[in-house]
């Protein structure tokens, strides 16, 4: 079986060509540094280090916490943080600067594969979630590499397409040496897979494990001061195509009742960026954008977030929040940092990125799920906006979950010690 999704890798390496250079026209970092993708990074690592992968930005968010507490507790380690995306390579830029060697992960080749960790040479290697590179994970055994799935998760539906898989994924799993998974199903469907017991932890969700730093205080209390806010506002984070038209339509009629309301619209993936502001201009309503740093006065209805790192500090200029990526069936974002704000979070039905985080939040009434209409959303952000203590109580819960959640990281730190010398 190794031998085939070797085979059909290197087949599809034109196909991948193909579709780095069709993603390259709205983002053109796709077509850049390409010879990472191959294992080509000799100048750009250190070696005998720490090597930490998020694919792309919800993991690197939530590996920041994680590389910060490496840093402090082995700091003569380099620590290096691959990526597969843009976007996930820009919030490492932004969020760790030179701190941390970064480099695209390469493909799953052999040969790829082999010279990246010829010039790496990790002590240990973390992979954030669940990415299961067959080459990556048979090359570390094969060195005597040890690696650890951290904040790991397996979804029902993608353990059913393991399963397909039979003794090949057994046999895969057999050779990481630790998955912490994020909770007790996650583990178990770890577990039905073939992963040998004394092999896995459940640490509960690193993502709990979030704060905010100076800077991100400092910026929104520099944005208070410039926005002169003094009405309510609602921010609508992480849209997708789908997603924007009705949230603007939702808004519209919350207008006619609500006139001073603000709407704070943060789509996704910045490739999107000026579609939504034509849909913006289309409504006719008054904008300005967060990028050209214009001025808001009491006349301009949305801000329309065309930056890219700056949401969780606009989570704290909102008085509300919904999540994108659940109005549509994406599997819905991060609920947990508009949470770090105190604020009532709003998701559509389609959460299952976050389906026992979205589930811990609706047993405690920290959050509110609408069915996937204008109407349904307008109902909830209505009742939210009219009774400001029902809103203030939702915001409360979503928190108290926060808090109770946390020490994953910790967690993680004492098994990691187990497999890199201090």
């Amino acid at each position: 079986m190794q031998i085939v999704y070797t085979v059909l890798l290197y087949l599809i390496q034109p196909l991948i060509w193909l579709r780095l250079l069709w993603r390259s026209r709205k983002i053109p970092a796709y077509r850049k540094r390409i010879a990472e993708r191959y294992g080509f990074c000799k100048d750009k690592v250190k070696p005998d280090g720490i090597l930490v992968h998020a694919v792309s930005v919800g993991e690197t968010v939530a590996a920041i916490p994680l590389i910060q507490a490496l840093q402090k507790i082995y700091p003569t380690y380099p620590i290096t943080v691959t990526t597969m995306t843009p976007t996930g390579s820009e919030r490492v830029t932004t969020l760790l600067g030179d701190r941390v060697s970064h480099v695209y992960l390469p493909y799953d080749l052999p040969d790829a594969m082999h010279r990246f960790l010829s010039q790496l040479r990790p002590k240990l290697v973390i992979i954030m979630e669940t990415e299961l590179w067959p080459t990556l994970i048979c090359q570390l055994h094969k060195r005597h590499i040890p690696l650890i799935i951290a904040n790991a998760r397996l979804s029902a539906r993608s353990a059913k397409g393991y399963a397909k898989l039979g003794n090949t994924i057994r046999h895969l799993l057999t050779k990481i040496p630790l998955i912490a998974a994020q909770n007790r199903a996650d583990g178990d469907r770890f577990l039905q897979l073939g992963l040998p017991a004394n092999q896995l932890a459940i640490t509960g969700s690193i993502k709990f494990d979030i704060h905010l730093t100076n800077e991100q205080k400092q910026r929104i209390a520099a944005l208070k001061a410039q926005w002169q806010i003094k009405r309510p506002v609602w921010i609508a984070a992480s849209t997708h195509t789908g997603e924007d038209e009705r949230i603007l339509a939702t808004f519209k009629q919350l207008l006619t009742t609500y006139p001073d309301l603000l709407l704070i619209l943060v789509p996704r993936h910045p490739e999107r960026f000026r579609t939504v502001e034509k849909l913006i201009r289309d409504q006719q309503l008054s904008y300005c954008c967060l990028s050209q740093k214009g001025v808001l006065t009491a006349q301009t209805q949305v801000v329309l977030g065309d930056t890219m790192g700056e949401l969780m500090q606009l989570y704290g200029l909102a008085d509300i929040a919904f999540i994108g990526g659940s109005l549509i069936e994406r599997g819905g974002h991060n609920p947990l940092e508009p949470a770090l704000h105190h604020l009532p979070i709003i998701m559509g039905e389609h959460f299952f990125n976050f389906k026992v985080i979205g589930e811990q939040l609706l047993a405690a009434n920290g959050m509110i799920i609408c069915d996937n209409t204008t109407a349904s959303l307008y109902s909830v952000i209505d009742k939210l906006l009219k009774d400001p203590h029902y809103r203030t109580q939702i915001g409360e819960n979503s928190y108290q979950i926060l808090k109770q959640n946390q020490g994953a990281l910790d967690r993680l730190l004492t098994l990691i010690k187990g497999y890199l010398p201090q």
